[in-house]
């Protein structure tokens, strides 16, 4: 057994220090060469056209694999911090804890991923306290924009540390808890060695809003239209959901969900005794027969996602649900960054049907954000009055920004790690005393591949420069006895310069290309391959001012 002099207590987070989202974060007690572990949340981020072909990326794990891990615990539902179990927890196993809202959502996502009778999954009630060996882990009610949402009081030999998951100060939640402020006074009486805490708003001033707030804005607007009304929102905010139901009810219609998240995320709130005491819900055939004004589709894709409910409504090829001219679409959701195309494409096509837009923008009620703004940071330092801050999901600027709010309230110690670096807490002053091996992996195509996998690179470049086929077949001599074919793939042509032409012309160049090898060089597939695709590469910038990926196939006869 270690001396106690010689155990730390560290931190790493290896996802949600570069980035708002894909949260993977670890805290490790002992001595440097035997600490044993917990796992704070497991997430995902999203592709964008950065990453073509690439919808989900999950954190890289590798640093945790063949650590003593005694436990992984949950903060909350949202994908960026569950997200991930799928993908990783084969390379983390470990057993998991979480609230009863968020178990019943882990348990569909392994059962999708064919891992649920693997995985041993702890119910912890809300309010409740998980030993893990080193680590006494209480469960903290806070509020957020999701059903149960938690911080973590970890509790080890070396101090407290407050790790608030993401939160708001929300005094009319709707549904669940206000947060258990009393709690973390008790804590901070007891003594925060750190606190570990959401940067998503610190550029905001004031507070985040209400949930309340919503409620009342939505019934008024809901309760003052007339014909088909759709609502996007996040699924998972289930507040929401119950706001927009009764709002619709209120006014005399009924509510038919559409896209598979509202079903998903309806069974888990109503399996923890929400949604209680509302009508059915109509079917989106039964919704067809029924009259425009007493109808209000509650509907996914919010943020413009090419496969969900009112993407495929807009572009009518929804096999139920249509939307015309007279009807409304209220986006009672933010704009997630670097989906602002996306939803203005959206919104574009529906206006477009005839459909009237209603967001935040223009009515500010229907939405409030589910992160803390300035003056609610500002009360949750004064609460909790940590020894060291450690800011976290956000962008560099939130954490930078955030440790000095920090330093404002008089927090004696900041420290702002990235990805991959691990922070000693205690004993002694924090610091970054290690950097260990971390990144992004891409879910590619069923397959988790690195970031800067071969793959995707070629994509990328196809892409951006298109993509040059050319087969042909040489004799035993080498000699050259078929047509060239040369075939484009994202290549434009017009009048004046038509592709076919361009074509023809390429396949002349590829048959100088071979003409110029001798000897052994003619036997050598690859230095035949190389010497097509450095002439066409050349071509092509001259014609198109690119540099295509060129596919050569040689046939030998």
């Amino acid at each position: 057994m270690s001396k106690t002099q010689d155990n730390e207590l560290v931190f790493l987070p290896l996802g949600g220090s570069n980035e708002i989202g894909m949260n993977l974060n670890a805290y490790g007690y002992g001595p440097a060469e035997d600490r044993r572990w917990i796992v704070v949340d497991v997430g995902v981020t999203f592709g964008d056209n950065t990453t073509p072909g690439v919808d989900v990326i999950v954190p890289d794990p590798t640093y945790l694999e063949g650590e003593e891990i005694i436990g992984i615990v949950l903060t909350h539902a949202h994908e960026d911090h569950i997200g991930a179990l799928g993908w990783l927890w084969p390379r983390i196993k470990a057993p998991l804890y979480a609230t009863p809202f968020t178990a019943f959502l882990i348990r569909e996502k392994l059962r999708d991923a064919g891992l649920l009778d693997q995985v041993t999954i702890h119910e912890v009630p809300l309010g409740g306290t998980i030993d893990l060996g080193p680590f006494q882990v209480e469960m903290v009610t806070i509020t957020h924009s999701i059903a149960e949402p938690n911080g973590l009081a970890i509790k080890t030999p070396l101090g407290t540390v407050l790790h608030t998951g993401d939160w708001k100060i929300d005094n009319d939640p709707i549904v669940g808890e206000r947060t258990d402020v009393d709690t973390i006074r008790r804590l901070g009486d007891e003594g925060v060695l750190a606190m570990v805490c959401d940067s998503t708003n610190v550029f905001q001033e004031g507070v985040a809003g209400s949930e309340g707030e919503v409620k009342e804005a939505l019934a008024e607007l809901i309760g003052g239209l007339k014909g088909r009304v759709a609502v996007g929102c996040f699924a998972s905010n289930v507040a929401r959901m119950d706001s927009v139901i009764r709002a619709a009810e209120a006014a005399g219609r009924r509510v038919v969900l559409a896209g598979r998240s509202m079903h998903r995320i309806t069974a888990a709130a109503k399996s923890v005794g929400m949604l209680s005491d509302l009508q059915p819900f109509l079917s989106e055939e039964e919704a067809r027969i029924w009259p425009a004004d007493q109808i209000l589709y509650l509907c996914t894709g919010s943020q413009g996602e090419p496969r969900a409910a009112l993407s495929r409504v807009a572009q009518g090829d929804h096999p139920f649900v249509r939307l015309g001219p007279g009807d409304h679409c209220i986006f009672s959701s933010r704009v997630i960054p670097g989906n602002e195309l996306a939803i203005g494409r959206l919104q574009d096509t529906l206006s477009d049907r005839g459909v009237r837009i209603y967001t935040d923008k223009d009515h500010p009620g229907i939405h409030v954000s589910g992160h803390p703004c300035r003056d609610e940071l500002r009360q949750m330092y004064q609460w909790a009055r940590p020894r060291i801050a450690v800011p976290t999901h956000g962008m560099r600027r939130h954490i930078a920004e955030h440790a000095a709010l920090a330093r404002e309230m008089q927090v004696p110690e900041t420290v702002t790690p990235r990805n991959g670096d691990m922070v000693r807490l205690a004993p002694g002053p924090a610091a970054i005393v290690d950097e260990v091996p971390s990144g992004r992996l891409f879910v590619d195509g069923g397959m988790l591949v690195e970031e800067a996998g071969e793959a995707l690179k070629e994509r990328r470049h196809a892409a951006s420069n298109g993509v040059l086929i050319v087969t042909f077949a040489l004799d035993r001599r080498g000699k050259i006895v078929s047509d060239i074919d040369v075939r484009g793939i994202g290549l434009p042509g017009d009048e004046d310069t038509p592709l076919g032409d361009v074509l023809d012309d390429l396949a002349e160049r590829a048959e100088q290309a071979v003409l110029k090898l001798k000897g052994e060089a003619l036997e050598d597939e690859t230095v035949i391959e190389q010497a097509v695709a450095r002439a066409l590469k050349k071509a092509s910038q001259g014609v198109w001012s690119r540099r295509p990926i060129v596919e050569t196939v040689v046939l030998r006869l």
